[in-house]
């Protein structure tokens, strides 16, 4: 009989951190205590934290060969790994971020996350050190049949609700409804500034400018809209002047701090920076004919799509696992919204081309747990 509710328990650890390190992981039913399946194994050098989402992941894997549909709890003695998994701390070392948003992307979304002491997670840690003694044997299920501490009650999974204006969209309202709440990412262009109204290149490494008159105008136009729209969780923001000044008027209406995500920020255009498009023709007309060929070269100096299009996979990546199953307003510029809807839409990334992103517009995109994501919104400028 398929359980209704599992618990996994997860472990992993080095000897000399790094070191030699291992994981265990285990399924137990949360009503008999019968454990379900379980997995060890050693991962050569690695880090207890490491080591410890290896376990997690071993766990989930395991959760969806033996009980896919119960209702989950996930106990581990790793305050780090349950504080990220919840949402309720960054994933900012770079090893972390790859294992964090596989994990993210495993587990259900009626999962609680929770942390017990080493001494309460000791079968997980008995199974890793097996494997680093090289005494662990694969169980069969139901060998071990006693918990090793009271089983608490799950609590009932949460009902599945869109997000955004409430209005279904058929892509959004067809998902199944075990997938929960996707991570949503409202994407905000700032708004103008006098070197955009003029129309020139402006990126990284350039001027630098804020917002001029009009630009505030649009931005607390869009904080306004944001405002009656509710849902936000949190606000991150290019580094650049103009962003952050939208996001700051953003935040101030929705009673939120700001973080900055270095790699929200615009291209850098090099030698460009500050000219029209007019001028580059006629001041570097192979580089621009060069430049519009192929998405690997770059502007003198600057940054090519091919570098824009990774960072947009990196931050991306970064705020999947940081902030799963919430919804994060990201203040940004025309290149790096172009490629984070080219991600969602799984389109090449000559579509940029044919993207136009207003000043202060709006864009939203969905992930679901696993891993599907949606175009809900696309440059959607509030009156």
């Amino acid at each position: 009989m398929t359980p209704q509710r599992v618990i996994i328990e997860a472990d992993g650890g080095s000897r000399g951190n790094p070191g030699p390190a291992a994981y265990g992981a285990l399924v137990r039913d949360a009503d008999s205590g019968e454990v379900l399946a379980q997995r060890a194994e050693c991962i050569g050098v690695a880090t207890n934290n490491v080591a410890e989402y290896r376990g997690l992941i071993a766990g989930l894997e395991l959760l969806q060969e033996r009980a896919p549909r119960a209702d989950v709890e996930v106990r581990m003695d790793s305050k780090l790994v349950i504080e990220q998994m919840a949402g309720r701390w960054k994933v900012k070392h770079p090893d972390m971020r790859p294992l964090a948003l596989h994990a993210r992307r495993l587990a259900p979304s009626n999962v609680r996350w929770t942390w017990v002491p080493r001494e309460r997670n000791g079968a997980a840690d008995a199974l890793l050190n097996a494997a680093l003694d090289g005494t662990h044997e694969e169980a069969t299920p139901g060998e071990l049949t006693e918990p090793d501490r009271p089983v608490a009650p799950a609590e009932p999974s949460q009902p599945y609700q869109p997000l955004g204006a409430g209005v279904p969209d058929p892509l959004v309202s067809g998902r199944a409804a075990d997938l929960g709440q996707p991570t949503t990412l409202v994407l905000l262009r700032h708004g103008v500034t006098d070197v955009t109204q003029a129309r020139r290149f402006s990126g990284s490494g350039g001027s630098n400018p804020r917002l001029n008159e009009i630009g505030r105008a649009q931005a607390q136009r869009a904080a306004a809209w944001l405002g009656r729209r509710g849902g936000i969780d949190v606000v991150v923001t290019s580094p650049l002047r103009r962003a952050w000044e939208t996001a700051e008027l953003a935040a101030a209406t929705l009673g939120l701090e700001v973080d900055i995500e270095e790699d929200l920020a615009e291209a850098s255009f090099g030698l460009w920076d500050g000219l029209t498009f007019s001028q580059v023709a006629e001041r570097f007309p192979a580089e621009l004919e060069a430049w519009l060929g192929s998405s690997a070269v770059a502007p003198p100096g600057g940054e090519s799509y091919d570098d824009v299009a990774t960072r947009a996979r990196t931050v991306l990546d970064d705020l999947l696992a940081t902030y799963g199953g919430r919804t994060v307003l990201a203040v940004s510029h025309v290149t790096p919204i172009k490629m984070l809807t080219r991600l969602a839409l799984d389109a090449p990334l000559a579509v940029v081309h044919r993207l136009q992103v207003a000043p202060a517009s709006l864009t939203t995109l969905a992930w679901w747990a696993d891993g599907v994501p949606a175009l809900q919104q696309f440059s959607y400028v509030p009156e």
